[in-house]
């Protein structure tokens, strides 16, 4: 049994977190760690995860292993390097997670936009202009793909840079169904992130969950329109929780979207009126979040990525030929990868360290040299 299977059958065994964090952190190999809680791992687990553990159903088994065999697919286990280290950080982190996207985009600097579904047109509009500006600065915007806020977030963020959207579904499964073709985009050109298995339908219990993961994954979370009773304020109050940065914007007092914010406020959250006081106060958290993407992409990459100025050389050769077939005009990926002869995935990582480095701007998935 490979450990993709035996992480696969113990991600839908409904296991405790945080027993199944312990174990993969005890066992490492998700292999070793199936064996193990099989045996109920000195735990009195429930029959019925012992049962989905020992004979686990053969149908769903076999969809999981054709979804994870698809391009840009993957499985992220508690014990696995590429894991998110501020996630790693959040409340009560997911065991495992199902990813569709860049594995690498999980790592850079995030700041959630998040908010009403129904906002005021205004309150869309700032979402578009907080995700343009901040996808603009090299920030990756991170969202829950619901209607509203969420998608203005997501679909300015798309135009300009980077974006994650974490849903509370299986990784095949769009909720909303409208927001379906913003879902493929996003998996195509950024990450879409799941602690749930595919098939996994949409209920009302998964989505204050995924708001953990929202919080987690990112350095500050804006509000930016959200009545008193919000999912938005539960993922602001778990990124408080949390130790990080909460934002809201404020707005009409005869907005009852705006009540939330206001709340948050009161209750010490930062009035913003621009993305630039979120940006000049997650700048130096932001740092340190860089140098920890760029170690394990060198990892990843088993050569070392050293921090330069702009266009200076450096020892890897895999770097100094994207460098000099990267040029003042964008240039999109295909060509990157048939001027170069390296892989989009590798092309994906590099161009990712780059553009935290302030090296390379991306203009809608096309990659030029900062001016």
């Amino acid at each position: 049994m490979t450990p993709d299977h035996a992480l696969l059958i113990l991600a839908r065994a409904k296991l405790p977190e945080s027993f199944l964090r312990r174990l993969l952190d005890h066992h490492r190999c998700p292999s070793q760690a199936l064996a193990a809680a099989m045996h109920g791992a000195g735990m009195a687990l429930p029959d019925g995860c012992l049962a989905a553990l020992r004979r686990p159903d053969a149908r769903l088994l076999d969809g999981d292993t054709a979804w994870l065999g698809r391009p840009r697919h993957r499985l992220l286990g508690w014990q696995d390097p590429d894991y998110p280290a501020l996630l790693r950080r959040g409340p009560n982190p997911p065991a495992v997670l199902f990813l569709v996207g860049e594995p690498a985009l999980l790592w850079t600097a995030q700041i959630a936009i998040v908010g009403s579904r129904r906002p005021s047109a205004g309150g869309r509009e700032h979402a578009r202009r907080f995700a343009r500006a901040f996808a603009n600065a090299g920030w990756t915007v991170t969202s829950g793909l619901a209607e509203g806020i969420d998608t203005a977030a997501h679909e300015a963020a798309l135009a300009n840079g980077h974006t994650v959207a974490v849903i509370g579904t299986g990784p095949d499964v769009a909720y909303p169904a409208c927001n379906a073709s913003l879902m493929a985009r996003i998996g195509s050109e950024g990450s879409v992130v799941s602690e749930h298995p595919p098939g996994t339908d949409a209920l009302a219990a998964h989505f204050p969950s995924r708001n953990r993961i929202i919080a987690g994954l990112s350095l500050g979370t804006v509000v930016v329109e959200a009545a008193q009773r919000s999912g938005a304020l539960i993922t602001a109050r778990l990124a408080s929780d949390a130790g990080r940065e909460v934002f809201a914007l404020p707005g009409s007092i005869d907005n009852p979207m705006a009540r939330g914010c206001h709340r948050l406020i009161r209750e010490g959250a930062a009035l913003v009126e621009e993305p630039a006081e979120v940006v000049a106060a997650l700048a130096p958290l932001a740092a340190s979040l860089a140098d920890a993407l760029r170690g394990r992409l060198a990892e990843r990459s088993a050569g070392t990525i050293p921090r330069s100025g702009p266009g200076q050389p450096r020892d890897d050769p895999d770097h100094n030929r994207l460098w000099s077939a990267l040029g003042h005009d964008p240039t999109s990926m295909d060509s990157l990868a048939e001027r170069t002869g390296l892989t989009v995935a590798a092309l994906s990582s590099m161009l990712l360290v780059m553009e935290l480095e302030g090296h390379v701007v991306n203009d809608h998935g096309r990659y030029a040299r900062r001016p």
